[in-house]
């Protein structure tokens, strides 16, 4: 059992004692079911969410979304299993060890907001020309172990014929909220960062973006909504709505343009210039970040797995239709 799979466990049972417990799908006053969502990280990559909220998607819906901002995969699926919240926006890689613990009440993937790694590779130096040989040697600040950044990009850099701990010294003790400070403050040569961070540095000079993890390590269900089974089960209307909401939000983000999308989701990213917002957006929808329905097939499922296999962090394969519900979704994208 990996240390980061002992710390979702402990992490949950701790919650039990310290978060406060609310009601589910609770209605309002103005009768619509508030469903509290908690996000892992804010982020540009998350935009058909915001765009379902702004949009009025959700609403329409007959749906009142409570967002949190967890800051970190473990602390979101804490809340989750606490019930601290409804619904998780996290990767499905934290449903799998979970369900390899034994509950009997699992996590299950039903919704898909993402399909390609989230982050870049980001160099403290321009090369003239990036190949990956660069980085045989040189100091790497990763990302968290065990999480699916940093499995995806040890999956990239295998694929390129570097061995992530033995052909670099690999940086991975440093919290997630403060690897971007580390890389500024002049600790590594090359850094896994998200967006907008990214984009940033290099405005600032800090680093340059050189390739991509998500073009790198193919379609993966990198972040997805999930909820517990039990929720699933008593509240499966509201969960069809959500899916519902969600759907014509991507559709509209594939059918807009990044100028368009930033414009909208500009009030979740208040300290960032819009055009920064829109110069992200373009990227990700580039290369395909955003899903543009909320499926999650059993191919993505295995390419999952396989990452995670390669990475050491699988505690066990779990078949797709253990932990990921596409009824739903087939529904909803028909």
């Amino acid at each position: 059992m990996t240390k980061w799979f002992r710390r979702y466990i402990i992490g949950a049972f701790t919650a039990i004692f310290i978060l406060s417990l609310f009601a589910v799908g609770c209605s309002n006053n103005s009768g619509a079911d508030k469903v509290r969502v908690a996000e892992v990280t804010r982020s540009i990559f998350y935009a058909p969410q915001y765009v379902a909220i702004e949009k009025g998607f959700f609403e329409e819906e007959g749906i009142e979304i409570e967002l949190t901002t967890t800051w970190g995969g473990d602390k979101t699926m804490t809340a989750l299993l606490s019930d601290g919240a409804d619904i998780a926006l996290v990767g499905s890689e934290t449903s799998i060890y979970v369900y390899a613990q034994g509950t009997n009440d699992p996590v299950i993937n039903f919704a898909q907001l993402t399909q390609t790694d989230g982050t870049f590779l980001v160099a403290r130096e321009k090369p003239e020309t990036f190949s990956w040989e660069q980085l045989k040697g040189s100091t790497f600040l990763g990302q968290r172990k065990g999480g699916m950044p940093q499995m995806a990009g040890e999956f990239a850099l295998k694929q390129h014929g570097i061995n992530p701990h033995e052909d670099m010294n690999m940086i991975q003790n440093v919290d997630y909220a403060n690897i971007p400070n580390a890389f500024a403050s002049g600790t590594g040569d090359y850094v896994q960062l998200f967006e907008p961070t990214a984009s940033l540095f290099e405005i600032e000079g800090v680093g340059h973006i050189v390739a991509s993890f998500g073009k790198e390590s193919g379609k993966i269900p990198y972040t997805t909504f999930m909820t517990k089974e039990s929720f699933l089960k008593d509240n499966k209307d509201v969960v069809e709505r959500f899916t519902r909401a969600l759907y014509k939000a991507q559709q509209w983000v594939d059918s807009h343009s990044a100028k368009e999308i930033a414009t909208v989701i500009q009030p979740y990213f208040k300290d960032t210039p819009i055009d920064l917002i829109e110069t992200v957006t373009d990227r990700y929808k580039s290369q395909h970040s955003f899903a543009t329905n909320p499926i999650l097939d059993v191919e993505e499922w295995n390419n999952l797995q396989t990452i995670m296999n390669e990475a050491g962090e699988l505690p066990q394969e779990v078949k797709h239709d253990v932990l990921v519900n596409t009824e739903i979704a087939e529904s909803v994208a028909k």
